[in-house]
């Protein structure tokens, strides 16, 4: 599905990816975190073919990705963080790009809008940036392409919306696609990804399944560390941990505890995780 190999990319002076090598399959939500400034964006561009690599090479189904042919195009939509719609109503916004993606579903889109609770004889450039970004994620999994790209998909959405994101975006997810998605709302992604990509320091530092990472760690809440914790932070509850999962039980994978336990640089955890 997507094979990125050697890539180097960075902006003036400041490289964002050195020798950079990642694959995807489809048939998966991604998880795609990063701290702010960390290339999630840029990496996305990448893959989408609006930026190209200073070295290496962007693959997305066998075609070169900075080539943007149109038969990569139409199989491909990517949301980004901001969104500028156009004066005119959903429906004259299908009617104008609808066609270019062949799997195009009006009924699926109308579907969707409805679940969203958005008006679709409303201009869209004159609906809230929430109700925006809401047309633009129903219209991106209508076109039912096999890449479909999400940065901050979350950003301008009120508690209900993300549970029915949550919803739809989980019900759109067929084996034949591969769904990405970018955020730093961590818990925004809560039952709903099934694999994690951490980039960090230029690199890729982890991607795996939850299942891979509940096999190898376990997630707990105790009333102190003990001389087995990997990482732990203070919460309400007590101590947050991260331990070996050394009896092969099951515990839920805290995104956000391991998240902050890469990005403090600790080796040992991405070594267990290797």
């Amino acid at each position: 599905m997507i094979k990125i190999s050697n890539l180097t990319f960075g902006y003036s002076k400041k490289k964002l990816f050195q020798n950079l090598n990642l694959q995807m399959q489809e048939g998966h939500i991604y998880g795609l975190l990063g701290k702010n400034g960390a290339g999630k964006s840029t990496l996305l561009k990448n893959i989408a073919g609006l930026v190209f690599p200073q070295k290496g090479i962007c693959e997305v189904n066998g075609f070169n990705a900075a080539k943007r042919l149109p038969a990569f195009l139409q199989d491909l939509f990517f949301i980004p963080e901001e969104v500028y719609m156009p004066a005119l109503t959903a429906k004259q916004f299908v009617k104008s790009t609808g066609h270019f993606y062949p799997g195009f579903d009006e009924k699926q889109f109308d579907q969707m809008l409805a679940e969203f609770d958005v008006p679709n004889d409303s201009l869209l450039n004159r609906l809230s940036f929430g109700q925006q970004k809401k047309v633009m994620i129903a219209f991106g999994l209508s076109t039912n392409t096999s890449l479909l790209i999400m940065d901050e998909p979350t950003n301008g959405l009120d508690i209900p919306s993300k549970s029915q994101f949550r919803k739809i975006i989980a019900s759109a997810l067929t084996e034949n696609r591969c769904i990405i998605i970018s955020t730093h709302q961590v818990r925004d992604l809560d039952n709903l990804i099934d694999s994690i990509l951490v980039v960090h320091n230029q690199q890729i530092v982890l991607n795996k399944s939850l299942d891979e990472i509940s096999e190898r760690l376990k997630f707990s809440t105790t009333s102190t560390a003990g001389t087995d914790v990997l990482y732990a932070e203070d919460s309400v509850r007590g101590m947050n941990t991260i331990t070996r999962n050394t009896d092969g039980s099951y515990s839920k994978v805290d995104m956000e505890l391991l998240f902050n336990a890469i990005i403090n640089n600790d080796q040992t955890i991405t070594e267990i995780l290797k």
